[in-house]
């Protein structure tokens, strides 16, 4: 998070500074949305910013402490919402160009119900889970399952 800071008081957008660091925009962006940096990244910024190494690791290790619980978690809900939205356009995308590809080859019989119905169902079930109606995969499903993992290598 300090890189936008350091970033916005010099003045610069995020293309400038991947610019004049030798790293793409998307590693900026990455960064400042609290993202892993490597040790190589780090030094090319600190040398941009012309501050000590150390100052900005230390910033990268404590960036997932400084996340409450409540934040990781309105995150990861917010990324299984757009996972759920690209995975409905797709949906839809697919299916229309399905339609009309059967109204243009056969109209005689709607073939494109059966994947439409189909895939319709397991988008059903994959927004059931993204909003936490049906606990497939739920937040306490993983705890077990890290409980679980950690306690067989112990």
């Amino acid at each position: 998070m300090i890189i936008r800071e350091l970033r916005q008081d010099k003045g610069w957008s995020q293309e400038q500074l991947a610019e004049m660091a030798g790293v793409s925009s998307r590693t900026i962006q990455r960064i400042e949305n609290g993202c892993e940096v490597s040790i190589e990244t780090i030094k090319c910024l600190a040398a941009v910013f012309e501050i000590d190494f150390n100052y900005l690791r230390q910033e990268n290790n404590m960036s997932e402490d400084i996340l409450s619980y409540a934040e990781r978690d309105a995150m990861k809900f917010v990324r299984g919402m757009k996972f759920f939205f690209t995975h409905l356009l797709v949906y839809v995308c697919v299916i229309a160009f399905l339609l009309t590809l059967n109204l243009v080859t056969g109209p005689n019989y709607i073939w494109v119900a059966w994947p439409a119905v189909g895939w319709g169902m397991l988008l059903g079930i994959h927004a059931l889970s993204v909003y936490g109606l049906v606990p497939l995969f739920s937040q306490d499903w993983e705890k077990r399952q890290v409980e679980k993992r950690l306690s067989r290598n112990s």
